[in-house]
């Protein structure tokens, strides 16, 4: 299992569509995985600290989970099956160490709000993970010699105006 954490919850500018950004603690990987509104709403929520009037959805799960004696131990996005990410609530209550399948959103969501650790199976990260390419300074050199020969066309004298 590879540790991450939540990096950031995204909006796509072209859907509306939301997505939480997981980044693998030890590498440059990232975990992209798609959620709904409402559950992007509450890890962003938490991430910023931000004070609701009522508890949502998952902070009556914390106190339930509190309530009854229930630590969240970690959560662990478990699998990927036909673009559909899958998720496990690992629980410790009364000496037992209990496994409750979730939404990957949903068991961030509640792990954000308990401190439990998020992990992801290895087989999830090479299936799904990026990793950012860092282009060499020959590569950016290139790029910016297109630029350079743009600006070197230009009649620069024509843009003082008519006289």
């Amino acid at each position: 299992m590879i540790e991450v954490t939540v990096d950031s919850v995204r909006v796509s500018l072209l859907s509306q569509h939301r997505v939480v950004i997981l980044k693998d603690v030890n590498e440059e990987r990232y975990l992209p995985i798609w959620i709904g509104p409402f559950e992007a709403d509450a890890i962003t929520i938490q991430l910023q600290g931000i004070e609701v009037a009522r508890p949502q959805t998952h902070d009556l799960l914390k106190s339930i989970l509190e309530v009854v004696g229930a630590q969240v131990h970690h959560i662990v996005v478990n699998d990927l099956r036909n673009d559909t990410f899958y998720a496990r609530i690992i629980v410790d209550s009364n000496g037992r160490r209990l496994e409750v399948d979730s939404r990957p959103s949903d068991a961030i969501a509640l792990a954000v709000r308990v401190g439990a650790p998020i992990f992801v199976a290895e087989s999830v990260m090479e299936k799904a993970a990026v990793t950012p390419e860092e282009e060499s300074e020959e590569e950016e050199e290139d790029q910016l010699e297109i630029f350079r020969d743009f600006v070197d066309t230009l009649d620069l004298d024509s843009l003082g105006g008519e006289e």
